[in-house]
């Protein structure tokens, strides 16, 4: 049982309220004013309080600072027959929870306390967050317990110290630049330059000028001489992000790098010299650029002394628990918020839901999350809609799981033949290509099992009666 603290003067609505949520077993205390409901601190400590806004003497708005005062851990839901921004903005800026607009729909109101109630108690099933975080920067970074991804620990610590070119695919958004970082603080280059370079976000002219610097007057708007990114990486690691798209021109100077560790500045001529080690990364099919001639096979190879693969979230879900917690910890330092749990039903959204952003879409759902957060839990009010929709597809498949346990093998192939007719709309070519059936055989299971087979048949009753 709960206990609530119901402060409006409106004495009609406080018995209603009151009535309502004994109903559902709940401990309610009425209140006709701030003042009233202050005389409760130290005699009870409600985990929710309904605070109306518009109240003779002190307003709601202005006694909330004195109630979160009073009752510290108590969750507060504002409520008001008056719909006014800057009133709703201040509520939620003095840390109300919630915001109901009168006439209160008692659905929505349940819903309020309902989240307030698990956001106060909270659940043995939440998941803590671990706010110690280790010294070392990759550590903070690198997380996931998959075999994948020990594989690659294992791959990193043995590379670090070669100086070989490491090629790091995979989708966007699953952490290649994390991985080649990792590689640089953990090798003999650490305390040298990490400079990378997005190959697909320059054209040609201003790509190269980037990679190996110019001189004054090179071209037009080269009023200065540069010192490219090559230069700069000497003694330390440079990274090439989407290396796919660059130019077969652009991969003959890469090449020349790789090959002789030399260059020259646009516009110059004297060669310049580097030892920066190379780490490209790419998310498209290199082989199929080879063999369609758009990326050179000289370049691909050297590029390619090793392969560090990263999969796609969707295909190491263990480790979502081990990246929502570094990822929360890192959003609380940035943020300043002090969001401590996550609960049970937000944890398996995230495992149901697909990420094609991958660990990317992972860390900006949760930092959105922390950000609306009133409290130091996220729940499922907070997710995207289409990661709660994940949920709900999930626990209908759940429930049609539970249903077919239930089912003879007769009534499963029914329903299966009844969904193939719906989703072809009636189309028994299609249908029987699907179940793997002739036309016979279909007609007489929907005869059978008394299935509807309405819908667009295209023409086909005449061409069975052909048959």
């Amino acid at each position: 049982m709960s206990s609530l603290l119901i402060i409006d003067d409106d004495k009609a609505s406080c018995r209603m309220l009151q009535m309502h949520f004994r109903n559902q077993g709940h401990d309610i205390r009425l209140a006709h004013s701030v003042d009233e409901g202050l005389a409760y601190d130290g005699k009870l400590s409600p985990e929710v309080i309904i605070l109306d806004i518009r109240m003779p003497g002190r307003s709601g708005l202005e006694g909330l600072p004195d109630i979160k005062k009073a009752f510290t851990n108590s969750r507060i839901i504002m409520i008001t027959a008056f719909h006014d921004m800057n009133s709703t903005i201040q509520a939620m800026k003095d840390g109300a929870d919630d915001y109901i607009h009168k006439p209160i729909d008692l659905p929505e109101l349940d819903q309020a306390v309902a989240k307030a109630l698990i956001s106060h108690c909270g659940s043995a099933d939440d998941i803590q967050i671990n706010e110690s975080s280790p010294a070392d920067p990759v550590l903070n970074t690198m997380v996931g317990s998959s075999p994948a991804m020990r594989d690659i620990f294992k791959t990193i610590g043995r590379v670090a110290q070669s100086p070989a070119s490491i090629l790091i695919t995979g989708e966007s958004g699953t952490g290649k630049e994390l991985v080649a970082r990792a590689i640089h603080l953990s090798s003999e280059r650490a305390a040298g330059s990490f400079i990378a370079i997005n190959c697909a976000a320059l054209v040609e002219t201003l790509l190269e000028s980037d990679m190996f610097g110019h001189e004054k007057g090179s071209f037009t708007g080269a009023v200065n001489k540069q010192t490219g990114k090559f230069t700069l990486a000497n003694d330390g690691t440079i990274f090439l992000d989407e290396v796919g798209e660059l130019s077969l021109s652009m991969q003959a100077k890469l090449l020349r790098v790789l090959q002789e560790k030399e260059f020259i500045p646009v516009g110059g001529k004297m060669t310049h010299t580097t030892n920066a080690r190379v780490i490209a990364a790419t998310n498209i099919d290199f082989n199929e650029q080879v063999k369609n001639g758009s990326f050179r096979e000289d370049l691909f190879y050297r590029l390619q002394v090793v392969n560090i693969h990263i999969p796609p979230l969707r295909e190491r879900k263990e480790d979502i628990f081990d990246l929502a917690q570094s990822l929360l910890g890192r959003a609380n330092k940035e943020m300043n918020k002090n969001v401590t749990r996550v609960s049970n039903d937000v944890m398996q959204a995230l495992q149901n839901y697909h990420w094609p952003g991958n660990v990317r879409e992972l860390e900006n759902v949760l930092i959105k999350s922390v950000a609306l957060s009133p409290r130091d839990i996220i729940t499922a009010d907070l997710l995207p809609d289409k990661i709660l929709h994940s949920m709900s597809i999930e626990q209908e498949k759940q429930d049609d799981l539970n249903d077919i346990n239930s089912m003879s093998l007769q009534d499963i192939e029914k329903l299966h033949i009844q969904r193939i007719l719906e989703n072809t709309q009636g189309h028994k070519g299609k249908t029987c290509e699907i179940l793997g059936v002739s036309r016979p055989r279909l007609r007489r299971l929907i005869k059978q099992y008394h299935l509807s087979d309405d819908g667009n048949n295209n023409g086909e009753d005449e061409d069975e009666s052909n048959e």
